[in-house]
């Protein structure tokens, strides 16, 4: 089936949809959807190439997610998982060389890399400032 004709069937029916009172914006939580928009660009589940950046699960580094374009009648093998256990800089470097070395859509590359510097934002400790010795 197409891809316009999935997103026809899928974007006001899904399961993943989240909708706010006061927010004119539909914002979805489907996997491989690095800005949790509702539009058939950031969707995860009809596109033929997607990219996904989700934290790593030991809340150390990045899992980098692609979709083989070769595997797409058989979804459990489809998907391509990498996990970067760098920070900072190196992790981002890692990530635009992996995208633009694979294939993967141009337009998402910025996306993913906003994405993946976040999450290695949150993972990062907080610095709390020592207490001072009043004397």
């Amino acid at each position: 089936m197409s891809t316009d004709v999935q997103w026809m069937v899928i974007r006001n029916n899904s399961s993943f949809l989240k909708k706010r009172r006061g927010i004119n914006q539909v914002f979805t939580m489907e996997p491989n959807n690095l800005r949790g928009r509702n539009s058939l660009r950031f969707n995860g589940l009809v596109q033929k190439n997607t990219v996904g950046v989700e934290a790593a699960a030991d809340g150390k580094g990045i899992v980098l997610v692609t979709k083989k374009n070769k595997r797409q009648n058989r979804p459990g093998s489809s998907m391509n998982k990498v996990t970067i256990t760098k920070s900072g800089r190196p992790a981002l470097n890692t990530v635009r060389s992996a995208l633009e070395n694979s294939g993967c859509r141009k337009d998402l590359k910025m996306a993913a890399l906003r994405r993946a510097s976040a999450i290695l934002a949150s993972q990062q400790r907080s610095k709390v400032p020592k207490a001072s010795k009043s004397s």
